[in-house]
């Protein structure tokens, strides 16, 4: 790939590839008098760009000082800020000759979605809301040009490479675990991603509206949404009875939004740090109080807890807990992180009852009879 800076002017068609991509987002002189600062802003991103690979720059500005066309220039504009790693405002206010009300709209659309820097003169005017908000979500900001695209590349790094319909996303999520791991399976099946579009963030987990060649089917289908979060660790607690249906099983009862009752009834679980078996111990820990070795949970392998929603798939183990072990459980709690807002009360229900009367979703009931068939 090409390295350098490449800057593409509106209405430009731009690159097919590149490790990185600006947009320069702020307000635009209408008059020949008033010099635009987006000349600046490529120069410095020149002179401190130092990655080995190629940086788009979208500069909304015609290369000829022409705007034949706004219609064309708002779509151009709105597909280059969705190909953006980083959306850079610079926001030199003058009420005069660059009101920036554009401006204050594109920031509000942006704002929140983790991929901008903000920058403005401290003398300029009528930035104090932009500035507050900024604050609250944690954007960069600067008061001098050089520092806001100082940010803006200390985000980047040295970015990555990207082609296709890979440059519609952003290094934010390209990075992300669970986004890889999903596309590397993509990837081995043969499959092209040709457009993608960034629906929602929220904190681990995302969504992504993609535009896929099958290739197996040779046809294109545009109307899939994935959802991606880490992946988790789920473990099976049991004390083993006469019979399958007498078997006990450990649940753990905790309020979720999605859930119509309320109170999901679910394995312990979750995602975290360290590996899948790390991960294990420290959630049945945290929602059990139980502290298990290691070496007493059996693996049952991983797969993908809804396959026509979620790329995340759930890591699944199992223990055979004792009758003391189960009694103390019977009687603990609440558990959970009380800074993460996480409250769990231990539940223990015979397999039958969850076959009959089922508390536990089908997801759950699926993971707990896998674990209680396999090695019987």
């Amino acid at each position: 790939m090409e390295s350098g800076i490449v800057v593409v002017y509106a209405r430009e068609e731009p690159p097919d590839r590149w490790d990185a991509a600006v947009f320069l987002a702020g307000p635009t002189p209408r008059s020949p008098g008033v010099p635009s600062w987006r000349p600046g802003a490529v120069a410095e991103l020149r002179r401190r760009w130092r990655a080995p690979g190629r940086l788009a720059v979208f500069v909304p500005e015609d290369r000829h000082g022409r705007y034949p066309d706004y219609g064309g220039q708002v779509e151009w504009e709105e597909r280059c800020l969705h190909l953006s790693d980083e959306v850079l405002f610079w926001v030199p206010r003058d009420p005069a000759t660059m009101p920036a009300l554009t401006t204050n709209v594109e920031w509000g659309m942006w704002h929140d979605s983790g991929r901008v820097v903000f920058g403005a003169p401290p003398e300029a005017p009528g930035n104090r809301y932009l500035l507050h908000y900024a604050a609250k979500f944690g954007v960069p900001a600067a008061t001098d040009l050089g520092g806001t695209v100082a940010a803006a590349l200390d985000r980047i790094g040295a970015g990555a490479p990207r082609a296709g319909g890979e440059r519609e996303v952003p290094l934010l999520l390209w990075r992300d675990e669970a986004f890889q791991s999903w596309y590397a399976g993509q990837r081995g099946a043969g499959n092209v991603l040709l457009g993608a579009r960034v629906v929602f963030r929220f904190g681990v987990c995302w969504g992504l509206h993609v535009r896929m060649r099958v290739t197996a089917e040779d046809r294109v289908k545009d109307n899939e949404v994935v959802i991606g979060r880490p992946d988790v660790s789920v473990v099976v607690l049991y004390r083993r009875g006469a019979t399958l249906d007498e078997t006990e099983v450990v649940l753990v009862r905790e309020f979720r939004g999605p859930c119509a009752a309320g109170f999901v009834h679910e394995a312990p679980g979750g995602s975290g740090a360290g590996g899948p078996v790390r991960t294990a111990l420290a959630e049945v820990a945290e929602e059990t109080g139980l502290a298990l070795a290691p070496e007493r949970l059996r693996a049952h392998g991983a797969r993908q807890v809804n396959a026509t929603l979620s790329a995340h798939r759930a890591h699944l183990f199992s223990a055979e807990v004792t009758a003391d072990e189960l009694e103390r459980l019977r009687e603990s709690g609440p558990h959970g992180i009380a800074a993460d807002g996480e409250r769990t009360y231990v539940e223990v229900a015979t397999y039958g009852r969850l076959r009959r009367e089922p508390p536990v979703d089908w997801a759950n009931l699926g993971m707990i009879t896998e674990a209680l068939l396999d090695g019987r």
